[in-house]
């Protein structure tokens, strides 16, 4: 499911539709040549990431890794605006790669969700041809973009329980200009396409054991830009959402309440976050500021944070109570439809208590996830310091570079 679908031959004329899609069918290759394995490519509005993994034993473990920032104005809301400046940003971020040396030029990239559709839809149960047929229909109704402007690609969700009458189905289209847009700087960076995915797709492969769930679990993913909602239930992706709520805006209001510059306010709140109250006391002379962390009757910043995150907390309820309102029969125990666990993930992720505030005000217990959970049981024997505390950011990298390694 989520681990395979994708938005496949994305230089086509046509829209795409892969009847296979269990197999990757971007081109022919020699069947007596061992394939290379594809690395994950994860292009945002702020950042470009690289990961890539390698066999050892019955696990996986990190080849290479690597990232490169993307000035403002490069890409804005998942569309490339300058798509020269992004082809030398790429090229920057292969040439910083730590680790072993790249052996491939086969990526698997993501697709902004911003920029893509994601739908499950109910059928009859029925034969594969029939149904290869009736989801192109289907689409229709459901993606509010004209097929024949989009790639489009589809895959049946297993049930875990079969006692209903139709199957579900998952359905996921982008708009051929944006998808075309980053096929040509990939290529122009000197890179090859194997495969595009959508963001919440790489982000579930990396944070679902198994990617199977007995229960609905929520997924938070706080980016720098923006927050990503996924619910996950059974096999599949069931909604997604995205917010404009960002680690960046935390920074912000911390520097605008406390009225100070933004470099002080992010040490403020990556070195104290909410786990304890915080007094703020600033030198006249030099200007500098000085943090002592006591408890005090002084919770200015604390109540920064509660005011910026009492926001998100309304918007992920009212996710909550849509999923609720629209769901459909997911295959599962009649006692198994209520969401019961939430994984954060992404750089805010890391943000000091923020899962423990988060249980108190959703009233479910909230856990900060683990991306290495499909990958290997020990990461911290075997990934290098530097990269294992940035994991949480890596997320998206590693459910893609997951793919790369699983469609070998």
């Amino acid at each position: 499911m989520a681990r395979r679908i994708g938005i496949e031959n994305a230089d086509n004329d046509n829209y795409c539709y892969n009847k296979s899609i269990l197999k990757i069918v971007s081109k022919m290759r020699d069947l007596l040549t061992l394939k290379p394995i594809a690395f994950g490519l994860d292009i945002s509005d702020s950042s470009i990431k690289i990961a890539k993994l390698k066999r050892r034993g019955n696990d996986f473990d990190l080849a290479c890794f690597g990232e490169e920032l993307v000035p403002k104005g490069v890409i804005e809301n998942g569309e490339i605006k300058d798509e020269k400046a992004l082809v030398e940003l790429i090229k920057k971020a292969l040439a910083k790669v730590k680790g072993e040396k790249l052996n491939t030029k086969e990526v698997i990239v993501s697709i902004p969700d911003e920029k893509t559709f994601l739908r499950v839809v109910q059928l009859p149960k029925m034969s594969s041809e029939e149904l290869a047929k009736a989801v192109f229909f289907e689409a229709e109704n459901h993606i509010p973009i004209p097929l024949n402007e989009s790639y489009f690609d589809f895959e049946m969700i297993g049930p875990i329980i079969d006692h209903l009458d139709h199957c579900d189905v998952l359905i996921v289209a982008s708009p051929k200009n944006i998808v075309d847009s980053y096929t040509r700087a990939i290529k122009s960076a000197g890179l090859l396409p194997y495969a595009f995915e959508v963001e919440s797709l790489s982000i579930s492969r990396a944070l679902i054991k198994n990617l199977i769930t007995v229960n609905p679990i929520l997924l938070i993913d706080f980016g720098a830009t923006r927050t990503a909602l996924i619910v996950f239930s059974g096999r599949s992706i069931r909604f997604t959402s995205l917010l404009s709520f960002a680690s960046e805006k935390l920074t912000k209001d911390l520097a605008l309440g406390l009225k100070i510059d933004l470099l002080s306010a992010e040490k403020i709140k990556v070195n104290y976050g909410l786990e304890s109250k915080i007094k703020v006391q600033f030198q006249e002379k030099t200007g500098d500021f000085k943090l002592e962390r006591e408890i005090t009757e002084d919770e200015e910043a604390l109540k920064i944070f509660d005011s910026s995150l009492s926001q998100l907390v309304l918007e992920i309820n009212n996710f909550i109570d849509f999923y609720y309102a629209h769901k459909n029969h997911e295959h599962l125990s009649p006692n198994r439809n209520e969401i019961r666990r939430i994984l954060i993930s992404g750089g805010g992720a890391n943000l000091k208590g923020l899962d423990s505030y988060l249980t108190k005000r959703l009233g479910i217990s909230t856990i900060v996830s683990n991306p290495w959970i499909n990958i290997l049981p020990d990461p911290q024997s075997r990934i290098p310091e530097e990269y294992l505390k940035r994991s949480l950011s890596y997320t998206e990298t590693l459910g893609l570079a997951l793919r790369g390694i699983l469609s070998e």
